[in-house]
């Protein structure tokens, strides 16, 4: 199918001549006659890159009144960046539309400028959802005569907490409006707005729900804890070529293993919700001009992100959420391109790959960290064909017989074994004596099992569960990062509903008691004490009510019991409030891996 089969007219089939495109996406396809012929809800899932916002602004297009300077469009996207990516792409489509006002609301700029632009008579309005609620919160805007309203990355903005402030912009549009949904995955929450702002809708669905991109192969390499960092340089370094996001699950995390990869002689940058919007503009500018070859970035900070010749997505460390990884995935295969999104595994996550496969319907491919004499080889070959096909510059040619002069003496086959050494020896330096780094996966399906049978390890007990938010991940990030510790030093994390259980080796027992003697989070009292369960009853919950506690006894002695307990605990801990302050105010910094600076890729 043509675009001009699908019924647009020909300012749009211009403009679609003019940016290169020649035959429609799946989604555009099977969206736009839909959208062009009726007055109608739409809820299209489809993956990220598949071309959603051609999907849907060439019928909004072609459908509002150019004459008319009152808004009659609305386009809702999770971050910044998205925003004015719509925005711009809104621009190219109604390029030959006379008198289009595409406006985009976004914070981190001039809300008075916007509302300027807005006031001049913005036909159609890209916002997020926080500056916009804002907006009509000040009266600077009005939506109550919009015809068309988009939730674009619907999922996304639900993930982020956008959904009461989507609930209330939605509550001052008109009931009649034509509300268009487009997501990559159909979580409950996307289903919970469906159903209540979307009348009867229609449903398109490329490939099938909450699949990952057919374009992406998938792939994960086991490796021991301490050694991820090692891993992700070679798996860097094995790709000469490499133009990737690396995702890591915290901006702590993530600023560390840009500041390592920099520090190593990578052209590396981090994006992360602490960095001002500035700073994330111009690290995003460095990524798409390919001055950054190794975006390292949290979930929240990368949705957004739309360059269409990423190779590589990097999960440094799994999400939390299955549907995360689906949009982590949907970086790279853009655009009818191929991608390989790759996995850095524990022992202890192994598990967490089936499920994603389920969800994803992909099988991943278990693959090998390459050996340092590999990286070696790769490298070579990857200079000769830099080489062998780098034009001329006949700029030098005054300089050869000085060049010549100097070489008469040197065969051809020395000659080439001294020029590729410059790059060769650095690499083989520092890979000559590496390790394997390929761990061997184990039977047991608890999570850290090799460090089950440990006898220096401690079991505590701390009041916060599920019922507060936590997954085992989430938990052990949040004590990792309270607690200065490893990434290895925490495990056996099980979380209840009201409260937890986790382990860390003995040594650490007096840390743990410091930093939690009188810790509060949001007001709230953080207890941790040693725990009697030994990991064998995780499942079971040691019997405690929704406050942790231990249910009375028939002779009511539950406080006796657990005084008794808590009395030896404390005792064990030998902590004091003036340890904790002093432990509170460290904050815990990684070293650089010991690797020789490489040159800057260009």
């Amino acid at each position: 199918m043509t675009f001009e089969e699908l019924g647009l007219e020909a300012n749009m089939l211009q403009a679609i001549t003019d940016m290169g495109f020649t035959k429609p996406s799946e989604v555009q396809e099977k969206a736009i006659p839909v959208l062009l012929q009726e007055e109608t809800d739409l809820v299209a899932l489809a993956q990220t890159g598949t071309g959603k916002t051609a999907a849907f602004g060439f019928p909004m297009l072609q459908k509002i009144d150019i004459d008319s300077r009152t808004t009659q469009g609305l386009i809702l996207s999770p971050t910044r960046e998205l925003c004015l990516q719509i925005t711009n792409e809104m621009k190219n489509y109604g390029k030959h539309c006379k008198g289009l006002n595409v406006t985009a609301i976004y914070g981190g700029a001039s809300i008075t400028d916007q509302a300027k632009q807005v006031k001049r008579g913005a036909q159609i309005i890209v916002a997020t959802p926080g500056r916009m609620k804002d907006m009509i919160k000040r009266r600077l805007v009005d939506i109550t005569k919009i015809e068309y309203c988009v939730l674009d990355e619907a999922d996304e903005m639900l993930n982020m907490g956008f959904y009461e402030d989507i609930t209330d912009i939605l509550s001052h549009t008109p009931e009649e409006k034509s509300t268009w949904l487009f997501s990559a995955t159909m979580p409950k929450e996307v289903s919970i707005i469906a159903k209540k702002f979307m009348h009867t809708p229609k449903e398109i669905t490329v490939g099938t729900k909450n699949e990952g991109a057919t374009s992406v192969s998938h792939e994960y390499y086991l490796v021991n804890a301490r050694d991820r960092y090692l891993a992700l340089k070679r798996l860097a370094d094995a790709n000469p070529d490499i133009f990737s996001v690396v995702f890591c699950r915290t901006k702590r995390d993530t600023q560390k293993v840009a500041e390592k990869l920099i520090e190593d002689g990578y052209n590396a940058g981090a994006l992360h919700g602490d960095l001002s919007q500035n700073q994330r503009d111009l690290v995003m500018k460095s990524f798409r001009n390919k001055q950054i070859q190794m975006l390292v970035a949290t979930d929240v900070a990368a949705r957004g992100i739309d360059v269409d010749d990423i190779t590589h997505v990097i999960n440094y460390q799994l999400p939390d959420e299955i549907e995360t990884y689906t949009h982590r995935s949907g970086r790279t295969g853009r655009a009818g391109k191929e991608g390989i999104s790759m996995v850095i595994v524990s022992k202890s996550e192994t598990r967490k790959i089936k499920s994603i496969e389920k969800r994803i319907n992909k099988k991943f491919e278990k693959k090998d960290i390459p050996s340092g004499m590999a990286i070696c080889e790769v490298q070579l070959m990857s200079l000769a064909n830099k080489i062998h096909n780098t034009e001329i510059n006949h700029e030098i040619d005054s300089y050869l017989d000085q060049i010549n002069a100097l070489f008469e003496d040197t065969s051809k086959d020395e000659l080439i074994k001294k020029f590729f050494s410059v790059e060769f020896t650095r690499f083989y330096n520092y890979y000559k004596k590496s390790k394997d780094l390929n761990a061997e996966a184990q039977n047991s399906s608890s999570r850290d099992s090799d460090r089950k049978g440990s006898s220096d390890a401690v079991r505590f007990f701390i009041n916060v569960g599920k019922k507060d938010g936590y997954t085992w991940m989430s938990l052990k990030d949040f004590l990792r990062e309270t607690l200065s510790l490893g990434q290895d030093d925490l495990f056996k994390v099980d979380v209840m509903d009201s409260f937890s259980f986790f382990n860390t080796d003995k040594k650490h027992l007096t840390k743990v008691a410091e930093v939690f003697n009188d810790f509060m989070v949001n007001g709230r009292y953080v207890n941790v004490e040693v725990s009697e369960d030994k990991g064998r009853q995780r499942n079971r919950g040691r019997g405690r009510d929704r406050g942790g506690r231990r249910p009375k006894s028939s002779d009511g002695r539950r406080g006796e019991r657990r005084s008794r307990r808590s009395e030896k605990s404390r005792s064990e801990f030998g902590g004091s409030q003036e340890s904790n302050r002093r432990s509170q105010r460290k904050s815990g910094s990684g070293s650089g891996a010991g690797r020789p600076r490489r040159s800057r890729r260009r």
